[in-house]
């Protein structure tokens, strides 16, 4: 069955011309029906070609597809990947965490690829105008469905599915790797039978022959990681002597570069027939790579692959491999999950990686199967070889997964609390009723009845009862004299930035401390470090050296390691100079703290005010950016990252007003080229900029009277939200919260007081931006 057949306006939107025997099974539940379909296939078996045929019919009813996709970096390949999609005259949008939305353009997309983790941001604030492009949705394709069963990120998926179905009743197409209990996620989207499909493994194109083989454990972890390599090396290598390419899965980025590093000498060493030094023309293409470890590894025939290399890289690597340049290839898990490629041998040499944020960890049963699936190369090979490198203690385990297969389980019982905040921060949850009524949506109930005892069903109603009281009584929630149900503002920030409960009532209790008694930089950083999404942090002993010389000074007696960990890379991220032993976790640290920062700003803004929640942006952008207290404000220029705000630094332009003042030609002598110093001229005048006047406030006033005064604040800048704070001598006496189009004027009270002198100080701060608070202080006498 030729695809110019079934879809003549699309053929051109795939990328074969015949569709297979799995692909034309389930094209008629596809094209010629409306309902919700899941459908279960082993790896390789062709299943993205069932998303692009549910999204073609989308397509060509007028409406919009949005696939959700289990990694971001598989977002970015889909982008490139749907090109196809862009030539037959419809838009493809991708919208992530790291990427700048642009709400225009996610509403005149025709396929919106998103992650689980950004369709859950978008579907809580799906009733603004920044996102309510997620309620005009006509079909959603789930790729990977069996994601549920991940830790954290399962829940995640599962409420956003059951909110987004809500919202928009969009048809929902649910693809999956081989599972046991497909019934049940059939039962959950409402798919009826004519449109589930479960493919056993004889679609699979090639047969998989998998199993387990062990080491001998020692004691050192590191000495550990060559026995392993050695024992994948001796299962790839009769493969590799007959021109069958390999996969070895490690657990890190720097583990694919030193395993290969060390495989290219092994395989010299056993003398195996690889690599194409002899090769011209692809001697001259491998200096396209812009990894010089990689541009020598490639001759040899041996590669890695990470999502740390540039595209670039990757696109090159990945098409060697299939053209098979490259024969040997190490990877990390992400390759498991996107770019099919197959290879006639797969080997897991590690069943266990170092999670930055959760320490040593399993790999999940789910990765070890999609790893695996990848065994076989269609057209080439009659069978795939899979092999888990594991402990003799754990091999048992690794048997009972491949021969028994992981049935999907819901994981919302884990993080209950935290999501059934979410729904009453958004008003979708009212009373007791509605609670009920939004977990029958969920898988967690679907899979609640086909176990019951497992997840204790029966006592369902009384976990849901409790749950609710300690939202109450932990703030996030209230509770109305007709037992209605709305969240407290705690609750609604909780919700809006994402928070654990433990997270957002740690930031809470600073709020009571910073409101009473005053806040430090310092006290910022130990709250974000000290957070819930850190706890499982642990400092491994060759760091904790670092750790100590970053610190020394601090006050951290009642800081574990991993916090004290945390604290280190933050405190480091802040004056630009990480520790080395401390890089390897940091980008993912700083990353998050970056992001609790700015909740944490979002807290002091609603519950301190305005000078609090400049202090926590201006800590979040040092975090960001690297560069010193004096200077911060400079980030806040369009254009200004961590070199140009160091450099422009180092020349005494330290804020906005500097840089105004100093001018184009100011700039150029601070070592900017003409067109930067242009720019970032033009961005400092963008920014708000405040003059002070104190009109006829007096130098003296006698003891016993007492004055009203005014003092003028002018903003001659861009408008902005602000905070207006008059002390006297320390003391505040007033703040407002404004925002400062033009000028506002602030009355000031002069008394004379049982003091010799009283110092006002006026304190402008904007909570928005890093930019440092003016201040300015006038001293009267009293007589």
């Amino acid at each position: 069955m030729e695809v110019a057949e079934v879809l003549p306006e699309f053929a051109d939107a795939f990328a074969f011309d015949e569709f297979n025997r799995m692909q034309r099974e389930a094209l008629p539940a596809l094209l010629e029906r409306d309902e919700n379909v899941v459908a279960s296939a082993p790896t390789a078996s062709g299943k993205t070609a069932l998303a692009e045929l549910a999204i073609c019919k989308a397509l060509s009813d007028g409406g919009t597809a949005l696939f959700i996709a289990p990694l971001r970096a598989l977002t970015n390949e889909k982008e490139d990947d749907w090109d196809r999609f862009e030539s037959l005259d419809y838009s493809v949008y991708v919208v992530t965490g790291e990427r700048d939305l642009n709400p225009r353009r996610a509403r005149r997309a025709d396929i919106l690829v998103m992650t689980p983790e950004k369709l859950d941001s978008a579907t809580r604030k799906h009733d603004s105008r920044r996102y309510d492009f997620v309620t005009d949705i006509d079909v959603c394709v789930i790729d990977e469905v069996h994601l549920l069963d991940a830790d954290r990120r399962g829940s995640v998926l599962e409420v956003t599915i059951s909110r987004l179905r809500r919202l928009c009743e969009p048809r929902i197409v649910a693809l999956s790797a081989t599972m046991p209990n497909v019934s049940d996620v059939a039962a959950w989207l409402d798919a009826p039978a004519e449109t589930t499909f479960e493919f056993g493994e004889e679609y699979r194109p090639v047969d998989l022959n998998a199993g387990v083989k062990t080491y001998t454990h020692g004691e050192n972890s590191f000495a550990d990681k060559y026995r392993r390599l050695y024992r994948a090396l001796d299962l790839a290598e009769p493969h590799l002597r007959e021109d069958g390419q390999s996969l070895v899965f490690v657990s890190s980025r720097q583990d694919t570069v030193q395993a290969a590093k060390k495989a290219r000498d092994e395989v010299a060493e056993r003398d195996v027939p690889m690599g194409v030094r002899g090769d011209y023309d692809f001697h001259t293409e491998s200096k396209e790579l812009d990894d010089s470890t990689l541009r020598n590894s490639v001759l040899d025939g041996v590669a890695f692959h990470h999502a740390g290399l540039s595209k670039n890289d990757r696109d090159l690597i990945e098409e060697w491999f299939k053209q098979g340049h490259v024969e040997l290839l190490f990877s990390t898990s992400t390759l498991a999950w996107g770019v099919n490629l197959p290879a006639r041998c797969v080997v897991i040499r590690d069943t266990k990686l170092h999670d930055p944020l959760e320490g040593e960890v399993d790999m999940s049963p789910l990765d070890v199967l999609q790893m695996l699936g990848r065994a076989g190369r269609p057209g080439y090979d009659d069978v795939g070889y899979g092999w888990v490198v594991c402990d003799a203690a754990e091999a048992d385990k690794y048997r009972r997964l491949l021969r028994d297969g992981k049935e999907i389980e819901s994981r919302l019982a884990e993080s209950l609390e935290t999501h059934l905040n979410a729904e009453i921060a958004m008003g979708t949850i009212t009373d007791l009723e509605d609670v009920m009524d939004w977990l029958e949506t969920t898988f967690y109930y679907v899979r609640g009845q086909s176990r019951p005892d497992d997840y204790d069903f029966p006592n369902l109603r009384t976990r849901v009862r409790d749950c609710l009281e300690g939202l109450v009584e932990e703030g996030f929630v209230e509770t109305g004299d007709d037992l209605s149900i709305e969240a407290t503002p705690l609750g609604v920030l909780t919700s809006k930035y994402y928070l654990r409960l433990d997270t957002a009532a740690h930031f809470a209790a600073l709020c009571d401390r910073a409101a009473s008694g005053g806040l430090e930089a310092e006290d910022v950083l130990e709250t974000v470090a000290t957070a819930e999404e850190f706890d499982s942090v642990s400092a491994r002993q060759d760091e904790r050296d670092a750790v100590d010389a970053v610190l020394v000074g601090a006050d951290t007696a009642d800081l574990g390691a991993g916090e004290r960990k945390v604290l280190a890379i933050l405190r480091g991220a802040a004056s630009g100079s990480t520790p080395a032993e401390l890089r390897s976790d940091a980008w993912v640290i700083r990353r998050n703290a970056t992001r609790l920062v700015s909740a944490l700003g979002a807290f002091l803004d609603r519950f301190v005010g305005p000078h609090a929640a400049n202090l926590a942006r201006r800590v979040e952008a040092r975090i960001e950016n690297g560069v010193a207290e004096d200077a911060v404000g400079l980030t806040a220029i369009d254009g200004v990252g961590p070199g140009r705000a160091s450099k422009l630094a180092k020349e005494g332009v330290t804020t906005p007003g500097d840089v105004v003042d100093a001018g184009v030609d100011g700039l150029v002598d601070a070592g900017l080229s003409d067109g930067v110093a242009e720019r970032v001229y033009e961005g400092a005048q963008s920014l708000p900029s405040i003059e002070l006047e104190w009109g006829q406030f007096p130098d003296a006033i006698a003891t016993g009277e007492n004055e009203v005064r005014e003092v003028t604040v002018r903003n001659v800048g861009e408008p902005a939200r602000a905070g207006i704070r008059v002390t006297v001598n320390g003391v505040e006496m007033t703040s407002t919260n404004t925002y400062l189009r033009d000028q506002e004027t602030v009355p000031v009270g002069v008394f004379g007081a049982d003091a010799d002198a009283l110092e006002f100080t006026v304190s402008v701060a904007f909570p928005e931006t890093p930019l440092v608070p003016l201040e300015a202080s006038r001293t009267v006498d009293v007589r």
